[in-house]
């Protein structure tokens, strides 16, 4: 399995909190992205190999990146959920953490996540 794998999208009130998850394959720099119908996709954080992280402005302050190399899996802890954090999200993977999504090589299926008003 070479795409990564999203999971735990939901429907949440505003003010709360949701955590996705992204199952990669073997140790990869990991983007997280969303996009909206209508909207190009929008980079919301990214992670490297070591840890070091870099978020969207929109986003700083609410949303943590993290990973746990063991398990090649990667976290984004999303506090503070406003209506417009409501997108579909992806989670990309590749050699280097970047915010341009043309930089990712595999891509995962999205996840939906829904902040109600």
């Amino acid at each position: 399995q070479v795409q990564p794998v999203e999971s735990g999208g939901g429907l949440v009130q505003a003010g709360g909190s949701l955590r996705l998850s992204c199952a990669a394959s073997g140790r990869t720099a990991m983007g997280w992205f969303r996009q909206v119908p209508g909207k190009e996709r929008e980079f919301v954080a990214h992670i490297n190999i070591i840890g070091d992280t870099y978020y969207a402005n929109s986003v700083k302050g609410r949303f943590t990146i993290s990973r746990d190399n063991a398990e090649n899996t990667g976290y984004l802890q999303m506090n503070n959920l406003k209506p417009e954090d409501t997108a579909v999200y992806y989670c990309a993977t590749g050699r280097v953490a970047s915010q341009f999504a043309r930089n990712y090589d595999y891509w995962g299926q999205g996840t939906q996540v829904t902040v109600s008003s």
